[in-house]
């Protein structure tokens, strides 16, 4: 049988309207306790650094260093408290600075009070936890590294060397590429030299593996 865990919390806005409404849903949890609130992120790394506690819900932007400063330097302190960044805009940039900071969640502060609440449960639990509203953007974001990655596989060769590469991907022979790209066998052969050389490849079936793996086809249709 599950036991659950109980997690205690610090709540960091720089408003004290805001904390107060946040104490106030969680309070109401029978597994939560709000250990202590702070309103900048100097007295947030210190108050945290005091109680250790599970879980820490933070505002984004707050005086005196940004919330993503903090969490980054309770993550490297700390590694075993969690913190949620809570912000009232959807930037992408600051989405993926937070995560790259060791965020465990990042949600709007539009959520929900239950929404809230299960997004605590489930960083407690050790989940990392993503707004839905923000989830298509960093998908986008990865597909455009992705995308990137690719094409910069390819960026030391030629045109014409990136046809030869397709061709030796497919299993082409020197004299079928030559034949196929109106070249001398020589010059075809001097082609995967210098493909292989280029690419820090050992041998032609590893210029057809690195060529499959980057996705040369893609990156040819986009020439």
């Amino acid at each position: 049988m599950d036991v659950k865990k109980h997690l205690r919390i610090i709540i960091v806005d720089d408003h004290e309207v805001v904390r107060l409404g946040l104490r106030a849903l969680l309070d109401r949890h029978p597994d939560f306790t709000v250990v202590d609130e702070a309103g900048t992120a100097k007295e947030a790394i210190q108050k945290v650094e005091a109680h250790r506690p599970e879980v820490v819900v933070m505002d984004i932007r707050l005086p005196g260093g940004s919330g993503i400063d903090a969490c980054r330097e309770i993550t490297q302190r700390l590694p075993g408290t969690k913190v949620i960044m809570l912000t009232s805009y959807a930037e992408d940039e600051m989405l993926f600075e937070a995560i790259a900071a060791g965020a465990a969640g990042y949600v709007l502060k539009q959520i929900g009070g239950d929404d809230l609440v299960r997004a605590i449960e489930a960083v407690g639990r050790g989940e990392a936890l993503l707004d839905p509203a923000l989830t298509q953007r960093v998908f986008e974001r990865v597909r455009e590294a992705q995308r990137k990655d690719e094409k910069s596989a390819f960026s030391d060769l030629t045109e014409q060397e990136v046809r030869v590469l397709a061709l030796l991907a497919e299993g082409k022979t020197n004299r079928e590429i030559a034949q196929m790209l109106y070249l001398g066998e020589g010059t075809a052969r001097n082609y995967v030299s210098s493909i292989l050389g280029k690419l820090g490849l050992a041998n032609r079936a590893e210029a057809a593996a690195y060529a499959v793996q980057h996705k040369l086809k893609t990156f040819q249709s986009e020439l």
